[in-house]
């Protein structure tokens, strides 16, 4: 069956047809349409493009900022991406001599070309690297699609890349950014990946390439045959997130399952042919684990919106701050608490408070309580440590004297080592117990962050939170100054990165208003050189 269109401006991809050939025609309408056509040019309304500019700016902050300061894995890959240079027209050069195609394009606050694939790579890698950008939960209930995986904002640099390799404009460029939300918001909605223990990057890296692919000009045969062999050749499973300490291998899994999507494009669009119809392949990932309902369909279907302000990005999250988002109703919790009781913070180390019993649902419990993160050694494993990152905040706020969610925001200096081995942190994770709160909590999942916390005080008095389900930061939340939040942490983070933060704020954004030309230099930009940041 081909793909329908419904009324509500949405695309519908049934079970039964062939999905990997419609996301590709989906993509490609969306990017090239006839604009105002039913199934046509996607048209997100201004809410949209204001939020998915939001995001970008927020990614491209974490992700200098983790530059400046010579974190590991970007540090690596950024200097393996310069090593793969093209001598085409270079940094500013809407195409390369002779009007050939422009071949290359730059890392982050560079003006060197090199491998689209490699500057991808190197660019998510950054943006990952704190963990702080946008989350999703995969959460749909008008739909009835509430998988609920994860996903991260971390794909970014694939829309930029492509926009600049095509020499077209911002609008261009944030219009792929949403597509490439879009389809991988949608797949995580209706597909457990970490079910079956698969690193939610795969949907990522699907999005990737149906992206890139339409943006560049490949056919929705190509783009099915890209998405194909992603499927077959590159699922990455959370082996990548399991051990006691975590590795590099988290933070840049992104970045690598979306190098390889990009080559799969590239290999296809250079006439090699992948599998076909790969979502109802009987030995693909999705119906050998998801159990199809009956042969020849896959185990979910698909519902992607192409205009108005119904878009997966609607639905994402922001962190306000560095910490693993399954904790921040725990972070809620805790600053409404204080700022209830503010003779919890009378004494400097927290001799006020003998007690601190946090609930929470799974996955969230089963993720950042893990037994070995009540003693982390590294910053990866520190910032999925409940009891670590609670503590820390604890710490500001007993420091500060206050309660102020900007004031005390966690950032890459409360995960370094000297912080995750600072004895007063220490001291205040021994007075935390995570529990899990069972079925009433787990049923109130992916919906929001349900959690609660219970302080008891040095005279035997309880302070108790209630139920925190949609902290700030949420897509849910109505309470908090968003933009306020995140204007103080993109200076927060952007001091650490380059010397104009707010100079950087204005080039990113409006993306939208940004001609050929500032598209292309949109990465020149000096980034600070900082003393590394030790773990």
């Amino acid at each position: 069956m081909p793909p329908t269109f419904d009324k509500q401006q949405q695309v519908h991809l049934p079970a039964d047809s062939n999905q990997a050939l419609g996301l590709g025609e989906f993509a490609i309408n969306f990017m090239h349409g006839a604009a105002g056509s039913t199934g046509g040019r996607g048209q997100p309304d201004a809410a949209v493009l204001e939020r998915t500019n939001l995001f970008h700016v927020d990614s491209v902050i974490c992700g200098v900022s983790a530059l400046a300061v010579k974190t590991n894995a970007p540090t690596v890959l950024r200097a393996e991406a310069l090593r793969y240079r093209v001598g085409n027209g270079g940094f500013g050069s809407l195409a390369g001599p002779g009007g050939a195609p422009r071949l290359g394009v730059p890392v982050f606050g560079s003006t060197v070309d090199v491998m689209p694939e490699k500057a991808i790579l190197a660019n998510s890698s950054a943006v990952r690297e704190w963990d702080s950008n946008g989350t999703n939960f995969g959460y749909n209930p008008a739909l009835g699609h509430t998988a609920g995986e994860f996903g991260h904002n971390d794909f970014y640099p694939v829309a930029v890349a492509a926009a600049q390799l095509a020499g077209r404009d911002g609008e261009f460029a944030l219009r792929g950014m949403i597509l490439l939300d879009e389809i991988r918001g949608r797949l995580a909605e209706v597909f457990s990946l970490k079910t079956y223990k698969i690193d939610h990057v795969l949907h990522g890296a699907i999005a990737s390439a149906a992206t890139y692919g339409a943006m560049l000009g490949a056919t929705a045969q190509q783009i099915e045959s890209a998405i194909g062999m992603v499927v077959a050749h590159h699922v990455p499973f959370r082996a990548i997130r399991a051990g006691k300490q975590l590795s590099d291998s988290k933070g840049a899994s992104a970045a690598i399952s979306t190098e390889a999507a990009i080559v799969c494009m590239q290999r296809s669009m250079n006439g090699f042919i992948g599998p076909k119809d790969i979502f109802r392949n009987p030995e693909a990932v999705f119906c050998l684990f998801g159990k199809p309902a009956r042969k020849g369909v896959s185990p979910f279907e698909l519902v992607l919106s192409r205009a108005g302000r119904d878009f997966a990005v609607m639905g994402m999250h922001f962190k306000l701050g560095l910490y693993e988002h399954q904790s921040a109703g725990a972070l809620a919790a805790l600053l409404a608490l204080l700022e209830r009781s503010p003779g919890l913070l009378e004494s400097a180390d927290g001799a006020r408070i003998s007690k601190i019993v946090i609930k929470a649902y799974e996955p969230a419990f089963g993720i950042i309580g893990d037994p070995a993160k009540r003693d982390p050694r590294t910053r990866q494993s520190a910032d999925h440590s409940m009891c670590f990152i609670v503590a820390r905040l604890l710490k500001r706020c007993l420091e500060s004297k206050s309660a102020d969610w900007a004031r005390n925001m966690l950032g890459p200096y409360d995960y370094h080592a000297d912080a995750i081995n600072d004895r007063a942190t220490r001291a205040l994770m021994e007075k935390i117990e995570f529990q899990h709160g069972g079925p009433d909590y787990d049923a109130k999942y992916p919906e929001g962050i349900p959690t609660s916390m219970v302080i008891t005080d040095d005279r035997g008095g309880r302070h108790d939170s209630g139920l925190v389900m949609f902290p700030p930061g949420h897509a849910r939340n109505t309470d908090a100054d968003l933009k306020a939040l995140l204007n103080h942490k993109f200076k927060l983070l952007g001091h650490l990165g380059v010397a104009d933060p707010v100079g950087l704020i204005r080039r990113l954004s409006p993306l939208e208003q940004r001609s050929p030309a500032d598209l292309a230099g949109l990465y020149d930009f000096a980034i600070l050189d900082r003393e590394r940041f030790g773990d």
